[in-house]
Protein backbone atom coordinates (compact mmCIF):
# COMPACT_ATOMS: atom_id res chain seq x y z
CA UNK A 1 0.00 0.00 0.00
CA UNK A 2 2.80 2.45 0.80
CA UNK A 3 4.54 1.22 -2.03
CA UNK A 4 1.87 3.00 -4.61
CA UNK A 5 0.88 6.08 -2.47
CA UNK A 6 4.53 6.49 -3.18
CA UNK A 7 4.15 6.45 -6.84
CA UNK A 8 1.16 8.36 -6.85
CA UNK A 9 3.17 11.35 -4.82
CA UNK A 10 6.06 10.86 -7.69
CA UNK A 11 3.32 11.06 -10.39
CA UNK A 12 0.81 13.82 -9.28
CA UNK A 13 4.68 15.54 -9.15
CA UNK A 14 5.74 15.05 -12.02
CA UNK A 15 2.38 15.68 -13.62
CA UNK A 16 3.00 19.36 -11.91
CA UNK A 17 6.50 19.82 -14.10
CA UNK A 18 4.54 18.66 -17.22
CA UNK A 19 1.38 20.99 -16.81
CA UNK A 20 4.38 23.89 -16.70
CA UNK A 21 5.90 23.26 -20.20
CA UNK A 22 2.57 25.36 -20.97
CA UNK A 23 1.79 27.43 -17.87
CA UNK A 24 5.57 28.19 -16.44
CA UNK A 25 3.52 30.43 -13.38
CA UNK A 26 1.33 27.31 -12.14
CA UNK A 27 2.91 26.00 -8.96
CA UNK A 28 3.42 22.18 -8.98
CA UNK A 29 1.01 21.53 -5.50
CA UNK A 30 -1.67 23.45 -7.12
CA UNK A 31 -1.83 21.24 -10.25
CA UNK A 32 -1.20 18.17 -8.24
CA UNK A 33 -3.98 19.21 -6.03
CA UNK A 34 -7.13 19.58 -8.73
CA UNK A 35 -5.88 16.17 -10.14
CA UNK A 36 -5.99 14.40 -7.15
CA UNK A 37 -9.59 15.80 -6.61
CA UNK A 38 -10.46 15.04 -10.11
CA UNK A 39 -9.00 11.26 -10.04
CA UNK A 40 -10.75 10.97 -6.78
CA UNK A 41 -14.09 11.81 -8.03
CA UNK A 42 -13.64 9.34 -11.27
CA UNK A 43 -13.05 6.53 -8.49
CA UNK A 44 -15.69 6.91 -6.52
CA UNK A 45 -18.75 7.12 -9.29
CA UNK A 46 -18.38 3.43 -10.05
CA UNK A 47 -15.72 0.95 -11.03
CA UNK A 48 -16.17 1.32 -14.77
CA UNK A 49 -15.48 5.22 -14.64
CA UNK A 50 -12.59 4.13 -13.58
CA UNK A 51 -11.78 1.80 -16.54
CA UNK A 52 -12.94 3.52 -19.07
CA UNK A 53 -10.51 6.48 -17.94
CA UNK A 54 -7.75 4.11 -18.03
CA UNK A 55 -8.37 2.79 -21.02
CA UNK A 56 -8.28 5.69 -22.98
CA UNK A 57 -5.49 6.93 -21.27
CA UNK A 58 -3.61 3.94 -21.97
CA UNK A 59 -4.29 4.07 -25.87
CA UNK A 60 -2.67 7.63 -26.07
CA UNK A 61 0.30 6.51 -24.45
CA UNK A 62 0.72 3.55 -26.89
CA UNK A 63 -0.28 5.68 -30.13
CA UNK A 64 2.26 8.23 -29.18
CA UNK A 65 4.92 5.66 -28.41
CA UNK A 66 4.52 3.63 -31.49
CA UNK A 67 4.59 6.55 -33.53
CA UNK A 68 7.48 8.48 -32.08
CA UNK A 69 9.45 5.36 -33.25
CA UNK A 70 7.81 5.63 -36.74
CA UNK A 71 8.76 9.20 -36.82
CA UNK A 72 12.63 8.40 -35.24
CA UNK A 73 12.82 5.29 -37.94
CA UNK A 74 11.82 7.99 -40.79
CA UNK A 75 14.27 10.87 -39.36
CA UNK A 76 17.29 8.58 -39.20
CA UNK A 77 16.58 7.37 -42.65
CA UNK A 78 16.72 11.03 -44.42
CA UNK A 79 19.45 11.95 -42.26
CA UNK A 80 17.05 14.91 -40.41
CA UNK A 81 19.69 18.12 -39.69
CA UNK A 82 18.86 18.85 -35.99
CA UNK A 83 20.50 21.59 -34.30
CA UNK A 84 23.23 19.18 -33.02
CA UNK A 85 23.57 17.66 -35.88
CA UNK A 86 22.17 14.82 -38.05
CA UNK A 87 19.35 12.01 -36.65
CA UNK A 88 21.66 9.05 -36.76
CA UNK A 89 22.20 5.91 -34.92
CA UNK A 90 25.93 6.95 -34.12
CA UNK A 91 23.96 9.70 -31.67
CA UNK A 92 23.18 6.64 -29.42
CA UNK A 93 26.83 6.14 -29.15
CA UNK A 94 28.63 9.25 -29.84
CA UNK A 95 30.56 10.38 -26.61
CA UNK A 96 31.25 6.74 -25.73
CA UNK A 97 29.84 4.40 -22.97
CA UNK A 98 30.13 5.70 -19.88
CA UNK A 99 31.01 9.23 -20.77
CA UNK A 100 30.97 10.50 -17.30
CA UNK A 101 32.08 7.53 -15.49
CA UNK A 102 30.45 3.96 -14.10
CA UNK A 103 28.63 6.12 -11.09
CA UNK A 104 25.90 7.84 -13.61
CA UNK A 105 25.35 4.55 -14.81
CA UNK A 106 25.43 3.10 -11.63
CA UNK A 107 22.85 6.03 -10.23
CA UNK A 108 20.61 5.49 -13.04
CA UNK A 109 19.19 2.18 -11.43
CA UNK A 110 17.46 3.77 -9.37
CA UNK A 111 14.77 5.03 -11.57
CA UNK A 112 15.46 2.45 -13.94
CA UNK A 113 13.88 0.14 -11.22
CA UNK A 114 11.11 2.54 -10.35
CA UNK A 115 9.37 2.86 -13.70
CA UNK A 116 8.82 -0.84 -13.61
CA UNK A 117 6.99 -0.61 -10.21
CA UNK A 118 3.85 -2.29 -10.83
CA UNK A 119 4.83 -4.92 -12.66
CA UNK A 120 3.92 -7.58 -9.62
CA UNK A 121 0.09 -6.32 -10.33
CA UNK A 122 0.20 -8.57 -13.43
CA UNK A 123 -0.50 -11.95 -10.33
CA UNK A 124 -2.36 -9.71 -8.11
CA UNK A 125 -5.21 -9.88 -10.98
CA UNK A 126 -5.45 -14.07 -10.95
CA UNK A 127 -8.27 -13.87 -9.07
CA UNK A 128 -10.20 -11.72 -11.33
CA UNK A 129 -9.40 -13.12 -14.90
CA UNK A 130 -11.68 -15.93 -16.51
CA UNK A 131 -8.95 -18.09 -16.85
CA UNK A 132 -5.74 -17.54 -14.88
CA UNK A 133 -3.91 -20.71 -16.06
CA UNK A 134 -3.85 -18.86 -19.84
CA UNK A 135 -4.00 -15.16 -19.03
CA UNK A 136 -1.52 -14.82 -16.58
CA UNK A 137 1.42 -16.76 -17.79
CA UNK A 138 0.79 -14.92 -21.36
CA UNK A 139 0.63 -11.51 -19.70
CA UNK A 140 4.08 -12.27 -18.24
CA UNK A 141 5.39 -13.88 -21.38
CA UNK A 142 4.44 -10.56 -23.44
CA UNK A 143 6.28 -8.27 -21.21
CA UNK A 144 9.91 -8.26 -22.64
CA UNK A 145 8.32 -7.54 -26.06
CA UNK A 146 6.90 -4.57 -24.68
CA UNK A 147 9.93 -3.85 -22.98
CA UNK A 148 11.86 -4.03 -25.94
CA UNK A 149 9.43 -1.75 -27.48
CA UNK A 150 7.94 0.44 -25.31
CA UNK A 151 11.32 1.31 -23.03
CA UNK A 152 14.11 0.19 -25.62
CA UNK A 153 12.50 1.37 -29.08
CA UNK A 154 11.65 4.93 -27.34
CA UNK A 155 15.09 5.07 -26.36
CA UNK A 156 16.64 4.44 -29.70
CA UNK A 157 14.38 6.27 -31.38
CA UNK A 158 15.09 9.60 -28.96
CA UNK A 159 18.66 9.59 -28.79
CA UNK A 160 19.03 8.70 -32.75
CA UNK A 161 17.33 11.86 -33.08
CA UNK A 162 18.52 13.79 -30.29
CA UNK A 163 22.24 13.45 -28.99
CA UNK A 164 21.68 12.29 -24.97
CA UNK A 165 24.69 14.73 -24.07
CA UNK A 166 21.80 17.73 -24.73
CA UNK A 167 19.30 16.32 -22.98
CA UNK A 168 17.99 17.89 -20.00
CA UNK A 169 16.78 15.82 -16.72
CA UNK A 170 14.84 18.39 -15.82
CA UNK A 171 11.74 18.23 -18.69
CA UNK A 172 10.79 15.35 -20.48
CA UNK A 173 12.99 14.38 -23.13
CA UNK A 174 10.52 13.42 -25.98
CA UNK A 175 9.75 17.12 -25.49
CA UNK A 176 13.11 18.35 -25.81
CA UNK A 177 13.69 16.41 -28.77
CA UNK A 178 10.65 17.70 -30.90
CA UNK A 179 11.28 20.73 -30.09
CA UNK A 180 14.76 20.48 -31.06
CA UNK A 181 14.29 19.64 -34.52
CA UNK A 182 11.73 22.25 -34.62
CA UNK A 183 8.25 20.49 -34.42
CA UNK A 184 6.66 22.84 -31.56
CA UNK A 185 3.37 21.62 -32.12
CA UNK A 186 4.61 17.85 -31.49
CA UNK A 187 5.99 18.99 -28.17
CA UNK A 188 3.03 19.96 -27.14
CA UNK A 189 1.30 17.15 -28.32
CA UNK A 190 3.61 14.56 -26.23
CA UNK A 191 4.13 16.94 -23.23
CA UNK A 192 -0.04 16.48 -23.20
CA UNK A 193 0.77 12.40 -23.67
CA UNK A 194 3.50 12.13 -21.28
CA UNK A 195 0.68 14.16 -18.70
CA UNK A 196 -1.91 11.58 -19.26
CA UNK A 197 1.02 8.91 -18.77
CA UNK A 198 1.20 10.43 -15.26
CA UNK A 199 -2.04 11.08 -14.93
CA UNK A 200 -2.61 7.01 -15.59
CA UNK A 201 -0.43 6.21 -13.15
CA UNK A 202 -1.84 7.76 -10.60
CA UNK A 203 -5.40 6.70 -11.35
CA UNK A 204 -4.42 3.49 -11.03
CA UNK A 205 -2.52 4.47 -7.52
CA UNK A 206 -5.45 5.55 -6.20
CA UNK A 207 -7.91 2.38 -7.53
CA UNK A 208 -5.16 0.27 -6.53
CA UNK A 209 -4.42 2.12 -2.72
CA UNK A 210 -8.07 1.94 -1.95
CA UNK A 211 -8.65 -1.88 -2.83
CA UNK A 212 -5.27 -2.55 -1.06
CA UNK A 213 -6.18 -0.73 1.99
CA UNK A 214 -9.99 -2.03 2.24
CA UNK A 215 -8.61 -5.64 2.40
CA UNK A 216 -5.91 -4.60 4.66
CA UNK A 217 -8.30 -3.77 7.49
CA UNK A 218 -11.48 -6.00 6.25
CA UNK A 219 -13.14 -7.23 8.99
CA UNK A 220 -10.19 -5.35 11.76
CA UNK A 221 -11.58 -4.58 14.89
CA UNK A 222 -9.91 -1.17 15.19
CA UNK A 223 -12.33 2.06 14.55
CA UNK A 224 -10.16 2.81 11.82
CA UNK A 225 -10.69 -0.65 10.11
CA UNK A 226 -14.31 -1.17 11.02
CA UNK A 227 -14.47 2.64 8.82
CA UNK A 228 -11.99 1.89 6.10
CA UNK A 229 -12.80 -1.66 5.85
CA UNK A 230 -16.45 -0.98 4.18
CA UNK A 231 -17.79 -0.83 1.35
CA UNK A 232 -20.22 2.07 0.05
CA UNK A 233 -23.77 1.42 -1.91
CA UNK A 234 -21.83 1.52 -5.04
CA UNK A 235 -19.76 -1.81 -3.47
CA UNK A 236 -16.72 0.74 -3.96
CA UNK A 237 -13.86 1.08 -0.72
CA UNK A 238 -15.31 4.53 -0.77
CA UNK A 239 -13.55 5.20 2.79
CA UNK A 240 -10.61 3.39 1.61
CA UNK A 241 -10.05 5.72 -1.44
CA UNK A 242 -10.65 8.97 0.23
CA UNK A 243 -7.91 8.21 3.34
CA UNK A 244 -5.30 7.01 0.44
CA UNK A 245 -6.02 10.44 -1.57
CA UNK A 246 -5.22 12.03 1.71
CA UNK A 247 -2.10 10.76 2.65
CA UNK A 248 -1.41 11.19 -0.81
CA UNK A 249 -2.28 14.82 -0.68
CA UNK A 250 0.73 15.36 1.69
CA UNK A 251 2.73 15.72 -1.08
CA UNK A 252 0.80 18.96 -1.95
CA UNK A 253 2.61 19.87 1.25
CA UNK A 254 6.19 18.79 0.44
CA UNK A 255 5.69 20.60 -3.13
CA UNK A 256 5.66 23.83 -1.21
CA UNK A 257 8.43 23.26 1.03
CA UNK A 258 11.16 21.44 -1.13
CA UNK A 259 9.59 22.10 -4.48
CA UNK A 260 13.51 20.99 -6.45
CA UNK A 261 13.58 17.58 -5.22
CA UNK A 262 9.98 16.05 -4.69
CA UNK A 263 10.14 13.59 -7.48
CA UNK A 264 13.42 12.42 -6.73
CA UNK A 265 13.28 12.22 -3.36
CA UNK A 266 9.63 10.26 -3.77
CA UNK A 267 10.31 8.36 -6.55
CA UNK A 268 13.72 7.23 -4.41
CA UNK A 269 11.03 5.93 -1.16
CA UNK A 270 9.04 4.40 -3.96
CA UNK A 271 12.01 2.13 -5.54
CA UNK A 272 13.02 1.17 -1.71
CA UNK A 273 9.89 -0.05 -0.61
CA UNK A 274 9.11 -2.42 -4.29
CA UNK A 275 12.76 -4.00 -3.45
CA UNK A 276 11.71 -4.90 -0.48
CA UNK A 277 8.23 -5.91 -1.57
CA UNK A 278 9.63 -7.59 -4.84
CA UNK A 279 12.59 -9.22 -2.11
CA UNK A 280 9.57 -10.89 -0.36
CA UNK A 281 7.79 -12.28 -3.35
CA UNK A 282 11.64 -14.11 -5.12
CA UNK A 283 11.56 -15.37 -1.14
CA UNK A 284 7.90 -16.58 -1.50
CA UNK A 285 8.34 -17.96 -4.05
CA UNK A 286 11.29 -20.11 -3.61
CA UNK A 287 9.50 -21.20 -0.20
CA UNK A 288 6.41 -22.48 -2.13
CA UNK A 289 9.02 -24.08 -4.90
CA UNK A 290 9.88 -26.08 -1.61
CA UNK A 291 6.64 -27.05 -0.42
CA UNK A 292 5.54 -27.90 -4.07
CA UNK A 293 8.47 -30.44 -4.23
CA UNK A 294 7.93 -31.47 -0.94
CA UNK A 295 4.90 -32.71 -1.39
CA UNK A 296 5.70 -33.99 -5.11
CA UNK A 297 3.47 -32.00 -7.11
CA UNK A 298 6.64 -30.14 -8.80
CA UNK A 299 5.58 -32.56 -11.53
CA UNK A 300 2.00 -30.79 -11.96
CA UNK A 301 3.78 -27.15 -12.23
CA UNK A 302 2.86 -25.95 -15.75
CA UNK A 303 4.28 -22.75 -15.59
CA UNK A 304 7.98 -22.87 -14.17
CA UNK A 305 10.45 -19.85 -13.44
CA UNK A 306 12.86 -20.47 -15.37
CA UNK A 307 16.59 -21.58 -14.26
CA UNK A 308 15.35 -22.07 -10.98
CA UNK A 309 16.53 -21.52 -8.71
CA UNK A 310 19.81 -19.93 -9.79
CA UNK A 311 17.15 -16.79 -11.21
CA UNK A 312 15.46 -15.82 -7.76
CA UNK A 313 19.01 -16.09 -6.08
CA UNK A 314 20.20 -13.56 -8.78
CA UNK A 315 17.71 -11.14 -8.45
CA UNK A 316 18.04 -10.89 -4.75
CA UNK A 317 21.77 -10.29 -5.65
CA UNK A 318 20.83 -7.97 -7.85
CA UNK A 319 18.32 -5.96 -5.63
CA UNK A 320 20.10 -5.91 -2.77
CA UNK A 321 23.03 -4.52 -5.37
CA UNK A 322 20.90 -1.69 -6.17
CA UNK A 323 20.30 -0.65 -2.03
CA UNK A 324 23.68 -0.25 -2.54
CA UNK A 325 23.73 1.87 -5.05
CA UNK A 326 21.08 4.31 -3.05
CA UNK A 327 23.48 4.75 -0.48
CA UNK A 328 26.22 6.71 -3.02
CA UNK A 329 23.63 9.69 -3.27
CA UNK A 330 21.89 12.06 -0.59
CA UNK A 331 18.60 11.99 -1.56
CA UNK A 332 18.16 8.29 -2.33
CA UNK A 333 20.24 7.44 0.74
CA UNK A 334 17.78 9.48 3.40
CA UNK A 335 15.10 7.63 1.21
CA UNK A 336 16.90 4.67 1.81
CA UNK A 337 16.98 4.96 5.43
CA UNK A 338 13.43 6.43 5.90
CA UNK A 339 12.48 3.09 4.04
CA UNK A 340 13.76 1.19 6.55
CA UNK A 341 12.98 3.16 9.67
CA UNK A 342 9.66 2.98 8.05
CA UNK A 343 9.84 -1.08 7.72
CA UNK A 344 11.17 -1.53 10.94
CA UNK A 345 8.66 0.43 12.67
CA UNK A 346 5.59 -1.51 10.35
CA UNK A 347 6.91 -5.35 12.06
CA UNK A 348 7.06 -3.64 15.75
CA UNK A 349 3.32 -2.06 15.93
CA UNK A 350 2.79 -5.39 14.36
CA UNK A 351 4.34 -7.73 16.73
CA UNK A 352 3.12 -5.45 19.92
CA UNK A 353 -0.29 -5.57 18.38
CA UNK A 354 0.01 -9.48 18.37
CA UNK A 355 1.15 -9.60 21.92
CA UNK A 356 -1.77 -7.30 23.33
CA UNK A 357 -4.36 -9.60 21.40
CA UNK A 358 -2.55 -12.66 22.76
CA UNK A 359 -2.55 -11.12 26.27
Amino acid sequence: WMCWIAIAMAEVTASGLYVQFWFPNIPIWLTGLVLLVILFVINIVAVSAFGETEFWLAIIKIAAIVALIIIGIVLVAIHFKTPYGHASLSNVVKGGFFANGAKGFLLSFQMVLFSFAGIEMIGMTASETQDPLVTIPKSINEVPTRVLLFYIGSLLALMSIFPWQHVSPTSSPFVQVFAGVGIQSAAMIINFVVLTAAISACNSSLFTTGRMLFSLTYDGKSKLSQKVGTLSKRQIPFNAILFSTGVIAVIVLLSILMPGNVFSFISSVATTCFLFVWGMIVLAHIKYRKAIKKSGNERKLTFKMPLYPISDYFVLIFMAFVAVILTMKTETLIALVGSIVWLIALFVAKSLSDKVKED
